[in-house]
């Protein structure tokens, strides 16, 4: 592989998407951040314009073009979920690329890759959406991530709908007013409580993204030691090891040594209000588990799996952070 040749990471997701480009050393000599790659929001013509605009602004970055790509990993949202989109999906990055050196798969493999840096393990991503990806001695097992309207159990968009939840049961005296309470109104200026609805399911409904961003309120609340807000976020934790739960089982870890597990998403960076529960409800499932900080970015992780599918494996050790 020549100095000019580079491995493309590309991760997707609900809310942003990340670009990267590394060098055969492991080198990130480029990174791009554009925003949601959720087909089902932005449709196929949206996802064929942000992946065309990224792939550019990296290439820019290092004054390549895409022969330059020696191969890329493409990790889309809601990838294997419609059988009807499969073609699309798979044939996107050829339009972008003018080659067909490249994989797409669903995002949660870059969040797994990225946090155990490809090595056996289970990682839960808990971001706009949720989903768990493990892999152990070949065998490779996903849970969850069946989308927002029905799953998605854990995720941003889940907390904010229990948020929204419980400020109407708080409004209407179901529950005893918290913290959270005013945080919804000031957040939303509202003058009439029930106004809220007019947002939610109003003409401009808003995007999935937007809703999912509520999260950051309920994690607010729970800062300021709203009892209702905390216990959305121990249920979070409960569903989402309920979820790593059944990769565990998938994938056959029974009683040997210790599991590995790490996580990545935006839901993570309320630190210990879900980490700590989320800890709790594994130990409480196998004393087994063991829980540590993802060692790179998904985004990362894309990239580092796209040079293994090209043959040519970057030494985790070599790897810079992007």
């Amino acid at each position: 592989m020549g100095q000019s040749s580079y491995f493309l990471g590309v991760d997707g997701g609900g809310t942003k998407t990340g670009f990267v480009l590394i060098d055969a050393e492991g080198r990130t000599v480029a990174t791009h951040q554009g925003g949601p790659c959720y087909y089902i929001q932005i449709g196929f013509d949206g996802l064929h314009d942000l992946l065309k605009a990224g792939v550019a602004a990296v290439l820019d970055q290092v004054s390549a073009t895409s022969e330059d790509i020696a191969y890329a990993f493409f990790g889309l949202p809601a990838y294997g979920e419609d059988s009807h989109a499969q073609t699309f999906l798979d044939a996107a990055p050829e339009a972008v690329l003018g080659h067909r050196r490249y994989a797409c798969g669903n995002d949660m493999i870059c969040g797994w890759a990225g946090s155990l840096g490809g090595a056996d393990g289970i990682n839960i991503v808990a971001g706009t959406g949720s989903i768990a990806y493990g892999e152990r001695a070949g065998k490779k097992a996903r849970s969850g991530g069946w989308g927002e309207l029905f799953s998605d159990e854990g995720s941003a968009y889940w907390i904010a709908l229990q948020g929204l939840n419980v400020f109407s049961r708080m409004s209407d005296g179901r529950m005893p007013k918290g913290p959270l309470y005013d945080i919804f109104r000031e957040h939303f200026g509202l003058k009439n409580d029930l106004d809220i609805c007019g947002v939610v399911f109003g003409r401009e409904r808003p995007p999935r993204d937007r809703i999912a961003a509520l999260s950051q309120l309920v994690r607010r609340a729970a800062q300021d030691g709203d009892v209702a807000a905390l216990n959305i976020f121990d249920q979070a934790g409960a569903e989402l090891a309920a979820i790593i739960e059944t990769i565990r089982q998938q994938i056959g870890y029974d009683g040997e040594g210790v599991i590995p597990v790490s996580y990545s998403g935006g839901v993570f960076r309320a630190e210990d209000l879900i980490l700590k529960p989320l800890k709790a409800h594994l130990m409480a499932l196998s004393s087994a588990y063991g829980l540590q900080p993802p060692l790179l970015s998904p985004t990362l992780g894309a990239a580092l799996y796209a040079a293994r599918l090209a043959g040519q494996p970057v030494k985790l050790a070599d790897l810079t952070i992007a």
